[in-house]
């Protein structure tokens, strides 16, 4: 650590390198915290978790017993001593909404998020059919949405600036928008053929919404227009992931630089001689139900069955997805317990493998990913396990829950992951803490029986 420091005093490690560099390092070190513990109110399992994308510093969670909490993780209320001069800092609830609350939700909290640019708002879902938008500040309810049936899963887009939609998965087969603005239903988008169990927002356009729902299926929306514009299909897949943008321009150009160093022609379709019609004009005109040329895509209308559009993702309800940082890649899981990961560009699966995992099939489950995209969080059970996201290797098991694990959450400022269960706690997993010598006395070599 110390030889990284002076590399980078001395200008030999750049900025951005050394910050990769010490953040892998903490994450790699991650072990259930022995200085820092979440003291939970909740007397039932923990469904849903968020750390505010402002400030880094408020948690958020919502529970089956129908309260939702906000915690300070950065500011302790309290510290209990852990013997030999150790102190654990205790992170009680600074806001605690339930059932006895006048505008509280009636049954278990589904989901629980931060309005993305101000803590001044949250979002809650919950199985009594409502989406309640709470003030932080006074602690009261100041929108609520009626939806048609038990809502799994809410989602608001980090990178909106032109709208301020919710996004909901129900038990309904379509996805609603909820506007807060307005305070009602923007639009509904229909195509899933059974609930929709998980929702996400893509992380590189604010109109582009992902969802998963109980029929397998993954569709990717742009909610300006109507019609899901990509179903994911588990049969078309690619082999690994694709060079990024910068290697393939540069690949290319020194392709075409040699080609024309040689005097060879590029390669290229022939043209067909068109052939004129009685008019005199020279449009081709292709008969009805002619199939079009291999290589060109055919848009299909939103409400048209098709075999694409009955594609499937999974074998069974897709109950978790998580996009990347740079938008290009998405992470699902279903309850066929299989994890995959897609291409976003091309639609395909990478193929990757991996490595066995048993995941929960009756409820949804929250993902999570590190900093820099190279691993992901999952709820296996009673632990959580960490993947490598491009090879599929198991990285690392957290064991900590006596039950089920349903969410995870990995705060990049301090690279801590907060998971929840339903054993009613929320665990805190933070990087080992060097112990200092600085101030070590020689007191430390007396005996047990001295005096």
């Amino acid at each position: 650590m110390w030889r990284e420091i002076r590399d980078r005093e001395a200008g030999k490690t750049r900025p951005n390198s050394f910050k990769n560099r010490v953040s892998s390092s903490r994450i790699s070190n991650l072990q259930l915290s022995n200085y820092k513990d979440v003291v939970s109110p909740h007397r039932g399992s923990i469904n849903s978790l968020q750390v505010d994308l402002t400030e880094g510093r408020y948690l958020l969670s919502g529970a089956s017993d129908a309260s939702a909490s906000v915690f300070d993780i950065q500011h302790a209320t309290d510290f209990e001593g852990a013997g030999e001069g150790a102190l654990i800092a205790k992170h009680k609830s600074l806001i605690n909404i339930d059932k006895q609350h006048q505008n509280g939700h009636k049954f278990a909290i589904s989901s629980a998020i931060w309005y993305p640019i101000d803590t001044g708002l949250f979002v809650t879902g919950s199985y009594d059919h409502y989406i309640k938008v709470w003030d932080t500040n006074s602690t009261q309810m100041v929108i609520n949405f009626k939806m048609p049936g038990k809502v799994y899963r809410t989602a608001m887009s980090p990178l909106a600036t032109s709208h301020m939609l919710i996004a909901a998965g129900t038990e309904d087969v379509q996805v609603r928008l909820c506007d807060i603005a307005s305070g009602a239903f923007a639009h509904t988008l229909s195509g899933h053929r059974d609930g929709v169990m998980t929702v996400e927002w893509s992380t590189s356009s604010e109109w582009v919404l992902v969802t998963g729902g109980c029929d397998g299926a993954i569709r990717f929306w742009d909610i300006r227009r109507a019609g899901c514009f990509l179903v994911l299909d588990q049969s078309q897949s690619q082999l690994g992931r694709r060079p990024p943008v910068l290697a393939r321009s540069a690949v290319s150009k020194v392709s075409t630089s040699k080609a024309l160093s040689k005097g060879q022609n590029l390669p290229g379709k022939p043209r067909m001689p068109q052939k004129k019609s009685g008019g005199g004009n020279g449009i081709k005109h292709s008969p009805l139900g002619q199939v079009p040329a291999k290589g060109l895509k055919q848009r299909l209308h939103p409400g048209m069955l098709s075999s694409q559009d009955r594609a499937t993702a999974h074998y069974g309800a897709v109950t978790g997805l998580k996009i990347t940082e740079d938008g290009m890649y998405l992470l699902s899981a279903g309850s066929d317990s299989r994890i995959r990961l897609w291409d976003i560009e091309s639609g395909r699966n990478t193929l990757v493998n991996f490595e066995t995992a048993r995941l929960q099939t009756s409820k949804p489950i929250q993902l999570a990913t590190a900093q820099d995209s190279n691993l992901v969080f999952v709820p296996c059970m009673t632990s959580v396990k960490a993947f490598d996201v491009w090879s599929g290797k198991m990285y690392v098991t957290f064991r900590g829950h006596y039950e089920y694990v349903n969410c995870c959450w990995f705060s990049s400022q301090d690279q801590e992951l907060y998971t929840g269960g339903n054993d009613r706690q929320i665990l805190v997993w933070s990087p080992a803490r060097l112990i200092s010598n600085e101030d070590a006395s020689p007191a430390e070599d007396r005996d047990n029986w001295s005096d």
